[in-house]
């Protein structure tokens, strides 16, 4: 706003009440309306003066009125007032004051009265100092030291006003003084504050210039900032490189961010980085890997090559090293090969290796001598080269990833159920995941469990012998359910436990998946009525592990096909559970042989469906032949469900029986006679 008065007394009297306004401020920008006077002399041989006020720094209405901050000379006046609408900030205020003092020539003179005049129009000192002691945040603390470190400034637009843009007196741009951060001046200075301050920051721009050196090696914006997240030992590696640096005559004058480029550089990591992606390992791997290596990053490369000449996938490589710690790192490719060489010599294939140590990547930590001990306990045990090797790769962890004395104890709990060292060695052979079981947290409460259901110790060495993965699998979440499951359907606590040592594999099985469709069925498929599925379970708990469409559904078709009513397929299968377990191969030809051979009715079947487990050659035709040659006859369950001296005996008795009633000697009327015994018809 240009205004021209007539004297200086009407400027200074018009200041406090019409020329106040305020600062408007929009997010990190200042915005300051700034005020032009034009103030003419009275003496001809004077220029008239331009007065310019800043509203950021113009007390209230209310207040003493103050002049502005700057005044000079100016070339053009004129005798009417005139009004021109600005918006300057600071910067632009100094650069527009510079360039109007150009234009004034500098031989102008004043007098004394004029300077005093000029002196008392300018803004007090005190004014900009209590601007600039405004108390700071503590975000602006922390964006001022960084400023103090960081390799390069960010870029300004012209005039923006930021904690790191302070306008000094003569216009120029430069951060504010560092004992602004502490209240009580430089002595309130905490030396350890500020070096671990100064120390993160450095930190963070070390982290800068890994980025960008990354950037220059094409890698994406995203990659690099996550992989740097995960690198704090290599950075803090680069820092202390870079600093170590200065001490060289060459380095004792560059700045740090070319020691630390030269770190960077030198360490040859931005291609072993892209190398390390190539081979599909993901940036968490990437970065730890770096991290274990910080002083020879080559060191990865080797590695890595030796595990391909081994055979293990590239999916496994970065997993492989990070398991296996900074041990292989340090390993000569010598000892690796070594003890590759030494289990491939006990019946671990050379295909296998990579399969083994993919598995359990502490195996290539240990030393030929530990690995040597590891062997050999499991070959004290009886277990051969093809045995030792077969357990290797079935179950790795159980050769390198446990203590010696951790395996120890294991195969001393087993003992205790009966077994032999040599029994131990077998079964460890045939189910090494033993080996990988907690006897605290696994073994102790299942056997207390299993104690507790009516399992004595042999029925325990059974399970271990038939299905030692019970042993593996968790109680509360796997048996429990289904212990809990069979009480449900009507099977008592103490024929529980008979179950599970006649049939282990139970425990096994999926209970939503494998157990309840397969109940389900046997009571709306196969007529069995509620109250006897208890009993049809109990006695043929291998029910449970046939297939529903491949073997239950194809049986009870087949029988009802023969004309058997499903009320009565329900009883034969509750007497008879294992009815449905034959193949129709073996049901066919006994049911043909019963019905047309031996001329039985369909009732003799559904008596006695346990004619379908005996065997058709080596029993039921011989004893029909023998039958017939007697001329005798005799139900299916005298006839079949008898030893061979059981079944002679019966035999003689009911043929001496039939001659008697020939020769008319018998006492006895031949119904009375079979009332009396019920074995022959």
């Amino acid at each position: 706003m240009l205004v021209w008065l007539p004297h200086h007394q009407q400027l200074l009297s018009s200041l406090s009440d019409s020329l106040y306004l305020r600062c408007r401020r929009n997010c990190n920008t200042r915005t300051t309306k700034l005020l032009y006077y034009l103030v003419p002399d009275t003496s001809l041989d004077r220029k008239p003066s331009l007065v310019v006020f800043s509203s950021s720094v113009l007390p209230s209405p209310h207040q003493t009125p103050q002049v502005s901050e700057f005044e000079f000379k100016s070339e053009s006046h004129d005798d009417n007032s005139q009004q021109i609408l600005r918006k300057h900030n600071a910067r632009t205020t100094a650069l527009l004051l510079r360039h109007l003092s150009q234009q004034q020539p500098e031989e102008s003179t004043t007098t004394e009265e004029e300077e005093e005049e000029e002196e008392a129009l300018r803004i007090p000192e005190p004014w900009k100092q209590e601007e600039e002691e405004e108390e700071m945040t503590e975000e602006e603390k922390v964006k001022l030291l960084e400023m103090s470190l960081v390799k390069r400034r960010s870029p300004q637009f012209a005039g923006s006003i930021y904690l790191q843009s302070h306008v000094s007196p003569e216009g120029r741009n430069s951060p504010p003084p560092l004992h602004r951060l502490f209240q009580g001046g430089p002595a309130d200075i905490d030396d350890d504050k500020m070096l671990m301050r100064a120390l993160e920051i450095r930190r963070k721009v070390t982290a800068e210039i890994f980025k960008e050196a990354m950037r220059a090696g094409k890698f994406r914006i995203t990659f690099s900032t996550n992989l740097v997240s995960r690198l704090p030992d290599f950075i803090d590696h680069i820092m202390i490189e870079a600093a170590s640096l200065k001490r060289l005559h060459e380095f004792s004058h560059s700045t740090f961010n070319i020691r630390a480029k030269t770190v960077i550089e030198s360490s040859n990591v931005i291609p072993l980085i892209r190398w390390l992606k190539h081979n599909s390992l993901t940036y968490p791997q990437i970065g730890k890997l770096i991290c274990m290596s910080c002083e020879n990053p080559e060191l990865i490369r080797q590695k890595i090559g030796w595990l391909k000449t081994i055979h293990v996938k590239g999916e496994f490589l970065g997993l492989m090293l990070v398991k296996a710690g900074g041990g292989i790192l340090q390993r000569s490719i010598q000892e690796l090969d070594e003890i590759v060489s030494y289990l491939e010599s006990n019946g671990v294939r050379r295909e296998w290796i990579g399969f083994v140590v993919s598995r359990c990547p502490p195996l290539l930590g240990y030393t030929i001598e530990e690995v040597r001990l590891r062997v050999n306990f499991y070959l004290d045990m009886g277990m051969n080269e093809k045995d030792f090797g077969t357990m290797v790769f079935d179950c790795p962890k159980a050769l390198g990833f446990f203590t010696l004395e951790e395996m120890r104890s294991k195969v001393q709990y087993l003992k205790e159920f009966g077994f032999s060292n040599e029994d131990v060695g077998r079964l460890l052979a045939f189910k090494p995941h033993l080996m990988a079981c907690s006897i605290e947290e696994r073994w102790k409460p299942l056997v207390k469990y299993l104690h507790y259901l009516g399992v004595r110790k042999d029925g325990m060495r059974r399970i271990l012998i038939l299905k030692p993965i019970v042993f593996c699998v968790d109680l509360e979440t796997t048996i429990a359910p289904k212990v809990q499951f069979l009480q449900d359907i009507g099977i008592r606590e103490e024929a529980i436990g008979d179950m599970l040592v006649k049939f282990p594999p139970l425990l096994t099985y999926n209970l939503y998946k494998k157990i309840r469709p397969v109940v389900i069925f046997l009571i709306t498929k196969a007529g069995i009525a509620k109250r006897d599925i208890g009993k049809v379970i109990a006695l043929g708990p291998e029910l449970l592990g046939c297939s529903i469409v491949n073997k239950l559904e194809i049986n009870v078709k087949y029988f009802l096909s023969l004309g058997i009513p499903l009320r009565l397929l329900g009883e034969m299968i509750a007497d008879f559970p294992m009815l449905l377990r034959y193949n129709l191969d073996v049901l066919r030809p006994k049911y043909r042989y019963l019905r047309r051979t031996m001329v039985r009715p369909l009732q003799d079947l559904i008596d006695f469906p346990r004619f379908f487990s005996y065997s058709l050659d080596d029993r039921i035709i011989p004893r029909h032949k023998v039958l017939v040659e007697n001329q005798i006859n005799f139900k299916l369950r005298y006839m079949l469900a008898s030893s061979d001296e059981e079944f002679s005996q019966r035999v003689e008795a009911a043929v001496e029986r039939h001659q008697k009633f020939e020769s008319s000697v018998s006492n006895h009327p031949l119904t009375d006679f079979h009332a009396a015994d019920g074995s022959p018809e």
